[in-house]
């Protein structure tokens, strides 16, 4: 599948359409969330993946996560997962998967006691599967992306289609947000996150998908817009979801998506001739042009609350104590976890209720670094440098592949503010262990390139 055989601007159209769609009856979700893994089995199935359409398919699935939950569209409120646990599969059957991949099987090795002491230690009052579903599943979604993606070949036509198709569910999403909430003055009255700018919905999810959107546009805007329609469109859909991500109050995916696109520029400079330096020069001050007017009409529309926002003040001007929404004593109750259960941790689920016993504070982790310590203690931390480090040994040996290295910063940001309570995390991670092929023509790409 490419989008080739489609009309990309009427797609956009038709994901504006569905929004609408659902905002008028939920019910349309429902629907949408059945007949995207559907369509997306028929694709797979009718195509052997000769072309790495596994891919497209989850990059799809997993920007539309957030849109499905706010909407009630998902069956299971982890469906997501599952389904990219189920695709990426089903990619490794039909393309296979290189050796060197296996590294990520010691990885998920690494976890397997901590799933033990969890379903052991657990309280009798504690659903023990859903807790340690719920902890473990983000994992496992990473552990397959990862095993499939490693060193396979991807060309600069795919990486296209790619970032199109984790896009277009995010146009479905920022049109809603402007459905559910059309004049942003009417409802920001502090600086707290704002669940009437979401959607209703969780801040920290909504900003998290909007910022890996901002990054998403960008690249669209600045490389892959082949007409001036399209560049068009592309700009005004980068500063709609960036104007849409910043009102959320939710920091945490607004400046992801403001360091993947600041390192992508970086790098792009860095690698390319003299002539794409100056393009890169004026994208950057175009960039800065764009990002600055944006800024100053959220500052507008939320009557200079979102200044005080990102400055960590509170309504009337005066510093918080708290700088991290309350995510620092979280953090340190489960770095304390790790000091005191340093070998094999606490058990996987068990953390919430854990710190709960131990300080009185009620709350699940934000922070998938330090649960991974406090619930596999050194088998955690072993799998967390793992998951550090693959990424960055392998783009430094492939060059060209540092462009994909955004993704990774995506995976590393949002787990530290917003865990893996998404899917998009475990499979965007996968998609910095690509290898990209600038020269390849994809009409004579091998169905499998792995080594």
């Amino acid at each position: 599948m490419s989008f080739k055989t489609l009309n990309y601007p009427i797609l956009l159209l038709l994901h504006i359409l569905l929004a609408v769609a659902v905002f008028v009856s939920p019910l349309f979700s429902k629907l949408y969330g059945i007949l995207v893994p559907i369509f997306g089995l028929i694709l797979l199935l009718n195509t052997k993946n000769q072309q790495n359409q596994v891919l497209l398919i989850v990059s799809y699935i997993v920007t539309s996560e957030v849109f499905l939950r706010m909407t009630d569209g998902n069956i299971l409120h982890e469906i997501v997962k599952y389904e990219v646990i189920f695709f990426m599969l089903l990619g490794i059957i039909f393309s296979g998967f290189s050796n060197k991949g296996l590294i990520y099987l010691f990885f998920m090795i690494l976890l397997v006691p901590g799933i033990f002491i969890g379903a052991n230690e657990l309280s009798l009052d504690t659903d023990v599967r859903k807790a340690i579903v719920f902890n473990i599943l983000g994992e496992v979604a990473l552990f397959v992306s990862a095993m499939y993606c490693f060193h396979k070949t991807i060309t600069k036509n795919q990486l296209e289609y790619i970032i199109k198709a984790l896009s277009l569910p995010i146009v479905s999403l920022v049109t809603y947000l402007f459905l559910y909430t059309p004049s942003i003055k009417d409802v920001v009255t502090g600086t707290q996150s704002n669940f009437e700018t979401s959607g209703g919905f969780g801040p920290n999810q909504v900003s998290t998908m909007l910022g890996l959107g901002m990054f998403c546009f960008f690249v669209l805007t600045a490389f892959f817009s082949k007409s001036k329609l399209l560049l068009i469109i592309h700009t005004l859909l980068l500063a709609f979801v960036s104007y849409r991500a910043i009102v959320t109050f939710s920091r945490g995916g607004v400046i992801t998506g403001v360091v993947m696109i600041a390192f992508f520029l970086l790098i792009t400079y860095y690698f390319s001739n003299q002539a794409v330096r100056n393009r890169v020069v004026v994208l950057i001050v175009s960039s800065v042009i764009l990002g600055g007017a944006v800024w100053a009409y959220s500052v507008v529309q939320t009557s200079g609350l979102i200044e005080n926002r990102y400055a960590n003040k509170d309504a009337r001007g005066r510093e918080k104590e708290d700088k991290l929404g309350g995510r620092e004593r979280i953090a340190s109750s489960e770095i304390q976890m790790f000091y005191d259960n340093p070998l094999f941790g606490i058990g996987v689920g068990r953390n919430k209720e854990y710190r709960e016993q131990t300080t009185g504070i009620e709350a699940a982790s934000h922070n998938e670094m330090t649960r991974l310590l406090a619930e596999h203690g050194s088998l955690g931390l072993t799998a967390l440098l793992m998951l550090l480090l693959v990424p960055i040994s392998f783009n430094f040996q492939n060059k060209t592949s540092l462009f994909l290295f955004a993704f990774y910063i995506f995976w590393l940001l949002t787990i530290n503010h917003a865990a893996m309570r998404i899917a998009a995390p475990s499979f965007v991670y996968a998609l910095a262990l690509l290898k990209l092929n600038f020269s390849a023509d994809e009409t004579t790409l091998p169905r499998e390139q792995t080594e």
